[in-house]
């Protein structure tokens, strides 16, 4: 089958990003006769300034018809781009790896955790309102539904990893939204893996103590949207983070950094996090398609950037080194094959 990928090359950063990364993608079409058409469409805050739209209708149409969406960083209108989509196409799955890479500054050594976030419910549903001068009100929507489905998701992750999922909630205060999705975690967990629950507090201050004693977190939406973030960070560097925002008719690939809109132009933007996350949409390509094309151009390319980070060479500014974006892709480049 041929996959229709709609590209965002998005704001600051992600253009000059996706522009290097061209190469590299040709590369791995070519040798591995990767069956994929890669569609460019303008969203973000440079679409809000030319058409006053984030997300433009014509950018919609192609989006719509398109199979997966590969998105580099937006800016400030993140809301209106990364979260419409997510909830328009019901993304219901957040997958977000943290970990370790070759040479890279950190305290902690070998980190390997796999974030499973709810992706469409919760306080981010967007349900706030003015319920007085000066009283805001949000509502924090955890449905049955959709907790069995993201905990489903992190039990099928867990099984092909070492087996072991901490459910992180905050059911001791938040009784009902929270209960409910921790009393599921029980339920559908239990005597499957090696099983824990662990409040949000706790989940965070436990993070940065060992990460060792973490394999999958599974959590509901804005504790997974702050708990990843540190996660990545405890792996070394936002820079570094791909995520995967998965849904059964489409889903969306994307570096969990922002725009950095203070070295956009610089030409030393770390491209490691978008990378791989074209990395793990050719892991779903496999997964649908069953195709084992899409899981060797995609072990290809992941092992092309371990390589890099190995020889440590051509390494950007922010992780030590002192190379330029286009000198680490074309390492990159060089390693796939």
């Amino acid at each position: 089958m041929t996959f229709n990928v709609a590209v965002i090359p998005g704001d600051g950063i992600g253009p000059e990003i996706y522009e290097g990364s061209k190469k590299i993608l040709s590369k791995l079409k070519e040798i591995y006769k990767l069956d994929v058409n890669f569609i460019e469409v303008e969203a973000g805050d440079s679409a809000l300034s030319k058409y006053g739209e984030a997300l433009p209708k014509h950018s919609l149409n192609v989006i719509e018809k398109s199979d997966m969406i590969l998105k580099g960083p937006v800016g400030e209108s993140a809301m209106d781009v990364v979260v419409k989509l997510r909830q328009m196409y019901d993304m219901y799955a957040n997958i977000r790896p943290a970990k370790s890479l070759p040479n890279v500054q950190s305290k902690y050594k070998n980190v390997d955790i796999l974030i499973v976030r709810e992706n469409t419910e919760d306080l981010y549903k967007g349900f706030e309102f003015m319920a007085s001068d000066g009283v805001a009100v949000g509502l924090k929507v955890i449905t049955e539904f959709a907790s069995k489905r993201i905990i489903n998701v992190a039990l099928s992750y867990a099984l092909k990893r070492r087996g072991k999922i901490t459910c992180v909630h905050k059911a001791n205060v938040m009784r009902v939204t929270d209960g409910l999705f921790a009393r599921i975690c029980r339920e559908l967990l239990k005597d499957k893996v090696i099983f824990e629950e662990m409040y949000v507090d706790a989940a965070a201050a436990n993070l940065v103590k060992d990460p060792s004693k973490f394999d999958v977190i599974v959590t509901t939406n804005v504790y997974g949207d702050i708990l990843s973030d540190e996660a990545s960070q405890i792996a070394g560097s936002l820079g570094l983070a791909p995520s995967a925002n998965i849904g059964d008719k489409k889903s969306m690939f994307e570096p969990v950094h922002g725009a950095a809109f203070d070295i956009a132009g610089k030409g030393i933007a770390n491209p490691t996090a978008f990378l791989l996350s074209i990395s793990m949409m050719f892991n779903r390509m496999y997964e649908i398609s069953m195709d084992s094309k899409y899981l060797l151009a995609s072990k290809s390319l992941e092992n092309s950037i371990i390589k890099v980070y190995e020889k440590g060479e051509k390494l950007t500014p922010d992780i030590g080194g002192n190379a330029k974006m286009i000198e680490m892709i074309d390492e990159i480049y060089k390693f796939i094959s």
